[in-house]
């Protein structure tokens, strides 16, 4: 299921101008499929939060959550097309207003061990490459698809990443000098790798508050 969504995010991300290398193709895969899990991460610590009676303060503001303004659904739990932001008012919102939200992070996080911290030094030097809100839209509907629950699902997840950030370095050589990965890369590889668990370099800063 992830070869395969990945192929299809890379053709969406191939039809994009500002999209003409591996590069691109992985950093915008990755600031999308880091939003998706912390917020997949933040349901999980409100359940068990709920199951112990406790309160869970989310990092994430209602507005700015994946499930509002990317994949907002039905009660039935179908996709809310009605309400999905696409075109220019997708683009619109996600540069004036979500990446300058969560940018914001670093200067209203307490110390740079937080996860506050960390989340705006990722969309301090990250920007949006999407210049089609259609095609943005698509790539947000297939990042929705994935979930990163089981082993398996995390192995997998791994093992492709893993390629891409190969490709990604392939293609990062300029006069002999070697790309070097972004805060939002780095995260994403300490996230997924396969000696440890996927949620081991975030869930030590998402706590049951």
């Amino acid at each position: 299921m992830f070869e395969q969504t990945f192929k299809n995010i890379d053709d969406v991300l191939w039809k994009e101008a500002g999209c003409s290398s591996e590069l691109d193709y992985t950093e915008q895969t990755s600031w999308m499929l880091f939003l998706k899990y912390i917020d997949d991460l933040e349901k999980e610590r409100a359940i068990e939060a709920e199951l112990l009676g406790k309160d869970y303060e989310f990092i994430i503001e209602n507005n700015y959550q994946w499930s509002q303004w990317a994949a907002p659904k039905r009660a039935d739990g179908s996709f809310d097309h009605d309400t999905a932001l696409t075109g220019d008012d997708l683009i619109e919102y996600v540069d004036r207003e979500l990446f300058p939200y969560l940018n914001g992070f670093k200067q209203r996080a307490s110390s740079p061990d937080t996860i506050e911290y960390k989340i705006g030094e990722i969309f301090g030097e990250i920007k949006n490459k999407f210049q089609s809100g259609y095609s943005l839209r698509d790539a947000l509907e297939l990042v929705d698809q994935l979930h990163f629950n089981s082993q398996k699902e995390k192995h997998e997840l791994s093992h492709l990443y893993e390629t891409k950030i190969k490709n990604m370095g392939n293609a990062g050589r300029n006069g002999g000098e070697y790309y070097t990965p972004r805060p939002l890369i780095r995260a994403m590889v300490n996230v997924i790798k396969p000696t440890f668990d996927i949620i081991i370099q975030i869930q030590n800063f998402v706590k049951i508050r």
